[in-house]
């Protein structure tokens, strides 16, 4: 998943209205940002080159700390727990917890089985990804109901909060076409630098979500 995360990012503004987009973007998108981090610091581990499914050159053989379900709700009571702290509003943290987990749900349904339950337990998934038209499909349509509900939420200010949140989604669309050819990156450090360079997305988001504000009912 790629867009796939953004969707859900988008549609969590219906929900939690007063809560900036950088977290409700950043929530879905936690655990790929934990992970480029762990690769790093060598506590994750990643194959370029064999993966194990159709989709994608990568073969993610050890993330556990990153991507196992029990992880994922610790990150995302971790996270809500946080913006509570600021911002004391409940739909906001709710929205956020279930964003971080829902990376995993969105994962365990696209991955081979390499999703683990919690660290060094079994490992799940129902392997969308070795039918790359079945995935380019669903992906996209979650991502274009997720647009239009952030689109239909909000409405913008001025003109960045148009043409930013366009150029953000065109973005966001092109790197997912170029990642569905499925060139492995050529080499690890790449890779990771790559992953790094995620952490701009959500506040990408953030700018163009100030410039929007919540359309009335």
């Amino acid at each position: 998943m790629f867009i796939g995360h953004h969707a859900v990012g988008f549609a969590a503004k219906r929900f939690a209205p007063r809560t900036s987009l950088l977290w409700l973007m950043g929530a879905p998108l936690l655990l790929d940002l934990l992970w480029p981090i762990f690769l790093l610091l060598g506590i994750e581990h990643v194959n370029i080159g064999r993966g194990t499914t159709r989709f994608t050159p990568l073969d993610f053989y050890d993330y556990p700390w990153s991507h196992s379900l029990l992880m994922s709700i610790v990150w995302g009571a971790a996270a809500a727990l946080m913006y509570f702290a600021v911002a004391k509003y409940k739909p906001g943290a709710v929205v956020i917890f279930v964003g971080v987990v829902s990376h995993w749900v969105l994962d365990f349904v696209t991955h081979a089985p390499d999703m683990p339950l919690w660290p060094g337990g079994p490992k799940v998934g129902l392997a969308l990804w070795n039918s790359p038209p079945a995935t380019i499909v669903i992906e996209s349509a979650l991502f274009a109901v997720g647009i239009l509900i952030y689109r239909d939420t909000t409405r913008p200010v001025d003109k960045r909060g148009s043409i930013v949140m366009w150029a953000f989604i065109g973005t966001l669309a092109i790197i997912y076409i170029g990642n569905a050819g499925g060139a492995a990156p050529p080499s690890l450090r790449v890779l990771e630098w790559m992953a790094l360079s995620c952490w701009l997305l959500p506040l990408w988001a953030w700018w163009f979500d100030r410039h929007r504000e919540v359309a009335a009912a």
